[in-house]
């Protein structure tokens, strides 16, 4: 069988990154810097505590915690709340409704709804990195009444339907 070439040199690119830098209103009334990306290529802003005293968190307690940010996103925007990974493996913190969604025409101050799943106090203090905020854009559906929907492989089957492998 012969190689077509051509064809490998269409299918071989060179990656390059594509950067979207959208610019959003923010008023910080908080006592640290605006939240940033760690890394370069990080999807989530860390978020911190703006908090006058330490907050500990009892098992199994939650407790709404300030930022300091409030927003303006742009419309057809999101701004997903989400745990930070490492509190979650070595201290059991994460985040109730999660993802927490902050909607584009919300004007409060962002508040972190976190829960100790631990079986030890958690304390947090004043700039700790508490959360991620990811700013994503989504969908509005409109509704389109209907008698039945088409088949699939799936069907019906759902909440473990699929089995363990």
């Amino acid at each position: 069988m012969a190689v077509n070439a051509e064809f490998f040199i269409f299918a071989i690119y060179e990656q390059t990154t594509h950067i979207i830098i959208m610019k959003i209103k923010v008023i910080n009334r908080s006592r640290h810097e605006l939240p940033q990306y760690e890394t370069p290529q990080s999807a989530g802003l860390d978020l911190r505590a703006n908090v006058d005293a330490p907050v500990v968190l009892k098992p199994l307690e939650r407790k709404l915690v300030p930022t300091g940010l409030f927003i303006e996103l742009p419309a057809g925007y999101e701004a997903q709340i989400r745990p930070r990974s490492g509190l979650a493996l070595k201290h059991g913190i994460s985040l109730l409704n999660t993802p927490g969604t902050i909607d584009a025409d919300y004007r409060g101050e962002i508040g972190v709804i976190m829960v100790n799943l631990s079986n030890e106090e958690f304390t947090m203090n004043d700039g700790d990195r508490i959360a991620q905020m990811v700013v994503s854009r989504h969908e509005q559906v409109e509704w389109l009444p209907v008698e039945t929907l088409a088949d699939s492989e799936r069907g019906e089957g759902g909440f473990g339907h699929t089995g363990k492998k």
